[in-house]
């Protein structure tokens, strides 16, 4: 496929899941079996870890199409980075889609401030360039949706692989906001 097939397959998906006619195809015992030879997933998925947001349902796939890779609050560290690397050195993965939500809880903490520990004042950090450019006062969801902007962009920075295969016109990378209430995926 293409990327603009690619896209377009996964913009099909979300509207049979809005409109609750998912397919549920490749689910079942053979396509198990057809993977255990191999993947070849036609996109990569960047998306929060929260339980309300499941990119596999979301874009009504199924086994093997996907490469999902979720972190509080979709952010680019080096462990999703590194995924992410893999998935289009390896399995030739030419679309990332980095995709916020709707109240993200990672990025109304990160908003909030405080000590919360090493661990997630690490994670929350990454969400601090959205909140500077997106303004003290900005509402949440604005916030989440400047964030998938900023860390679609800063794959490219801190990874030598994909800023490649973007610059070649290999790899597209798109970000997204999922709408909890609807179920709706923007592409932004």
């Amino acid at each position: 496929m293409t990327k603009d097939e690619v896209l377009n397959r996964l913009k099909e998906g979300n509207e049979r899941f809005t409109a609750d006619k998912r397919e549920n195809k490749l689910q079942d015992k053979s396509r198990r079996e057809e993977l255990t030879k191999g993947q070849s997933p036609y996109a990569i998925v960047l998306s929060c870890a929260d339980s309300r947001v499941v990119p596999e349902l979301a874009f009504d796939s199924g086994l093997g199409e996907l490469f999902t890779v979720r972190v509080a609050g979709n952010v680019a560290n080096s462990s999703s980075i590194a995924s992410m690397e893999y998935a289009v050195a390896h399995l030739g993965t030419e679309i990332i889609v980095v995709m916020g939500h709707e109240s993200c809880g990672a990025v109304t903490a990160a908003m909030s401030g405080g000590d919360n520990g090493y661990n997630l004042n690490h994670l929350l950090s990454h969400i601090a360039p959205a909140i500077s450019a997106s303004g003290k006062d900005a509402p949440v969801n604005d916030v989440v949706k400047k964030n998938a902007q900023l860390t679609a962009e800063e794959l490219k920075t801190r990874s030598t692989i994909i800023k490649e295969a973007s610059e070649s016109g290999k790899v597209k990378i798109v970000p997204a906001y999922y709408n909890l209430d609807s179920g709706k995926v923007d592409f932004l």
